[in-house]
């Protein structure tokens, strides 16, 4: 049985990965992941009791305990989910990105090529590191165009800056020690168990309590729609099948105004029997001063891993904005719970401190 070693496998993406990965392979997880903010173990309650589960808390900076987990386990591949995701953080707070989506990345890759090169030759052959990675590392589109893999780098927040610092480094360690890697960049993800801050959630809870919902500018920055089930279903065809030292961009094909978005929310709870006391949604619909160096349109060709890897997003737009803002109708009590850890975080002075969970 193949064993992986899935860091930030508590957060948005990676827990999700996780679920998936156990019930639809036979494989054995080894999840490290630091359990900050965005973090949560009650994404993880469905694989709880899974005897091919095993949670370790730790930093993927920490090159001991890395290479402890990969010696017990006979680790056969690595997965990093593990980073600091949100732009808005990186503007107020970018060292926090710099520590983990950079310094911890190659701490974690020195650990892991370490242990790679002291394989028999049968399993270095098999062996894979995949490094989650973002779009926003190429910068902002026009109106037209996309990006495909061979886009140039040109990030323009913190956070995109520290993730093509990461892909870059992991480049870096296939050309230079041979170590069998593999990058995908993925479109804006969405689904059950994100972290209350980002666009999605934030809309359909400020929606609930009838709160303004502030969009930046004027609605108009464009983003590629990514569900997160079919990103991990991509992500698990890269590491199974992806080709070692080749990037793989990853798409939704969907792509919508930010406005837009916010108005489809809205639409959608307006039609649900919630007996809200307020009016429709859309009507707290708040513009506000747009964020600094705000990118303002994403798109990605997600042709070659179409192609090579026969690939494509099984689940639309519409069928997964239906399913997200269900979730978190009916799961309000999750979402406030990880904001009061937030906040008690924040009185505490960790708000700062790295995450290990990955947009």
């Amino acid at each position: 049985m193949r064993t992986v070693l899935v860091t930030g496998g508590a957060g948005f993406i990676g827990s999700c990965f996780v679920r998936r990965s156990l019930a639809h392979d036979a494989v054995r997880l080894i999840n490290l992941d630091r359990l900050s903010y965005a973090s949560s173990l009650e994404s993880l309650e469905p694989v709880k009791h899974n005897p091919r589960h095993v949670f370790v808390q730790g930093d993927i900076g920490d090159r001991a305990l890395v290479s402890q987990l990969l010696r017990t386990y006979d680790v056969g591949a690595v997965v990093n989910f593990a980073a600091e995701s949100h732009v808005d953080r990186s503007i107020d707070g970018p060292r926090a990105f710099l520590t983990t989506n950079v310094v911890g990345a190659f701490d974690l890759l020195l650990a892991v090529c370490d242990y790679w090169e002291q394989l028999p030759s049968k399993c270095r052959d098999a062996f894979r590191f995949l490094q989650v990675s973002t779009d926003e590392v190429y910068g902002s589109l026009g109106d037209s165009g996309k990006f495909n893999e061979t886009s140039r780098y040109a990030p323009n927040s913190p956070y995109a800056a520290s993730k093509a610092a990461a892909d870059h480094f992991v480049r870096a360690f296939g050309r230079t020690y041979g170590l069998p890697v593999l990058i995908t960049n993925c479109s804006n993800n969405y689904g059950p168990y994100q972290f209350p801050e980002k666009l999605i959630p934030r809309m359909i809870l400020n929606a609930l309590e009838g709160k303004p919902l502030p969009v930046y500018g004027d609605g108009q920055n464009i983003r590629d729609w990514l569900y997160v089930e079919d990103h991990c279903d991509a992500v698990q065809r890269v590491l199974d099948s992806g080709q070692p030292g080749q990037t793989y961009n990853i798409g939704g094909g969907c792509e919508l105004t930010n406005l837009e978005l916010v108005q489809a929310i809205c639409r959608l709870l307006d039609c649900m029997d919630l007996a809200l006391p307020h009016r429709s949604c859309e009507s707290f619909v708040t513009f506000v001063p747009d964020r600094p160096g705000h990118d303002r349109r994403y798109a990605i060709d997600f042709s070659k891993i179409q192609q090579e890897l026969n690939w494509r997003p099984a689940v639309s737009l519409s069928e997964g904005l239906n399913r997200t803002v269900r979730w978190y109708v009916e799961n309000r009590a999750w979402a406030q719970r990880a904001e009061a850890e937030e906040a008690r975080r924040a009185r505490v002075g960790l708000r700062g401190m790295a995450s290990d969970a990955m947009l």
